[in-house]
């Protein structure tokens, strides 16, 4: 429990490198817990449509349809944006960020994706729980 003292809560990421000198194969996992997030663009929402509907919405103003890319892999759903720099216009001031960005979320294995949609500069994602059929709510009488 001593050893457990000396880490602070600003010092989780040294507490796990620590950690994981003692663990073989379980990299993928610690990876899922601590993953370091650089910033909040771009800025996004997550709402509860019902028990078993949840849609990320992601706010992309500037960006077209083909500078996203939307997928998932090994349990994550990342999505890209790529706008190449605008450098033929001088800006009095520039409101909008011309980034690129990536940006990952850890998918529990019961939730799939359904309808990807973007429309005037939102992305939205409909993500569905699987729900086994012996969970499902039965009525008897």
């Amino acid at each position: 429990m001593a050893l457990l003292a000396k880490y602070h809560s600003g010092d989780i990421q040294k507490l796990m490198n620590d950690f994981t000198k003692y663990t073989i194969g379980m990299d993928d996992w610690f990876d899922r817990i601590v993953v370091p997030v650089d910033s909040n663009y771009p800025p996004y929402n997550i709402i509860k449509e019902s028990d078993t509907n949840i849609r990320l919405e992601v706010a992309l103003a500037g960006f077209k349809k083909s500078n996203i890319n939307v997928f998932t892999e090994n349990g994550k759903l990342t999505i890209d944006g790529h706008k190449e720099p605008d450098n033929e216009k001088e800006y009095v001031h520039r409101g909008l960020a011309n980034r690129n960005f990536s940006r990952s979320w850890t998918l529990p294995e019961d939730l799939e994706i359904g309808k990807v949609q973007f429309e005037d500069g939102l992305l939205s994602i409909v993500m569905s729980r699987i729900v086994p059929e012996h969970q499902k709510k039965k009525v008897w009488i």
